[in-house]
């Protein structure tokens, strides 16, 4: 059987088993697996890849720093809606192939349109929970990730079986956002938000979420726990190229940290439009030339597996 045949068949078989494959008995990340198929994935996908516009820079950055090569083996963790995996598919070639892991199926749905539309027929997509799914060992050349690694309900565990699925020589990359202070396209509804509504509730310092992996030594601890090193983590400042002022708006009311609030306090809608309207002012000062220009900072987090170096040093 040719390969094309047998990544077409693997492909089926992965598609018709996706729904089995969400591991549920385990109850590792119920909670996120609730929120993104029920809330969050449906959110998203119904923006019409508003948030991918947002971060398409991202993409590049992320491409770049993982060195990604034609023939590589790729693993993308929480890949959405495909933003991401289909330059990823693109850059691994007809050599290459590439697994895209996710909870949500609504996102998932959505990825599977993108791909169809696309001239790639190098990805695998898997509805699974990457901490717990059981991957074929020392498989992936590259494990990758954007913003899809801070929802874990145990970052040390789950890191870990992805090591397991790493090829000795292979590599880890990742993008995560910094603090909520740094990137200025969520602090700045948020603000307003807050002023309206109050804190949110408390929760547990690192909690899975967007925000989670904001400090860089607490991502640090994390990879080291899970067995990896040659940890380096680069600060990056792209510019998010936004909508109009009232559709940042608009967005910011059900989306990111801001939404999260909203949904917890759940304002009368008196509030809430009074919320989306000095959203909307405050949007509108970052506008230029009718180009809404927003502020970020994530971090590209790259590793490799602690047993790399001894690996390749084994006489062959």
């Amino acid at each position: 059987m040719r390969r094309a045949d047998r990544l077409e068949e693997h492909r089926d078989n992965a598609d018709r088993a996706e729904l089995r494959e969400l591991d549920m008995s385990t109850g590792a990340n119920a909670a996120q697996q609730e929120y993104w198929n029920s809330v969050a994935g449906p959110r998203w996908v119904g923006l019409a890849g508003y948030v991918e516009k947002r971060v398409e820079r991202i993409n590049d950055l992320l491409l770049v720093r993982s060195a990604v090569a034609p023939g590589e083996k790729v693993l993308e963790v929480g890949c959405g809606t495909g933003a991401a995996t289909v330059p990823l598919a693109e850059a691994v070639g007809d050599t290459g192939e590439v697994v895209g892991i996710d909870i949500s199926e609504p996102m998932l749905a959505a990825a599977r349109k993108r791909i169809s539309q696309s001239a790639q027929r190098n990805i695998t997509l898997l509805q699974a929970d990457a901490q717990v799914h059981v991957f074929e060992p020392n498989r992936f050349d590259l494990i990758a990730s954007r913003f899809g690694v801070m929802f874990f309900g145990d970052p040390v565990a789950a890191f870990r079986n992805l090591l397991g699925a790493m090829r000795p020589d292979g590599r880890l990359c990742f993008a995560c956002w910094a603090a909520l202070e740094e990137n200025r396209h969520w602090l700045i509804p948020y603000e307003v938000a807050l002023r309206h509504l109050g804190p949110p509730a408390p929760k547990p310092p690192h909690a899975p979420g967007p925000l989670a992996f904001a400090e860089l030594e607490y991502v640090r601890s994390v990879l080291e726990g899970a067995g990896y090193e040659a940890i380096e983590i680069r600060p990056e400042t792209p510019e998010i190229i936004g909508a109009s002022a009232e559709e940042e708006a608009e967005h910011a009311c059900i989306m990111g940290p801001s939404g999260r609030l909203i949904e917890e306090k759940k304002p009368q809608e008196r509030v809430r439009e009074l919320i989306k309207q000095e959203m909307t002012e405050a949007f509108a000062a970052h506008a230029k030339g009718g180009e809404m220009v927003l502020p970020s900072t994530i971090f590209l987090v790259t590793a490799r597996r602690a047993d790399a170096q001894r690996t390749s040093e084994v006489p062959r």
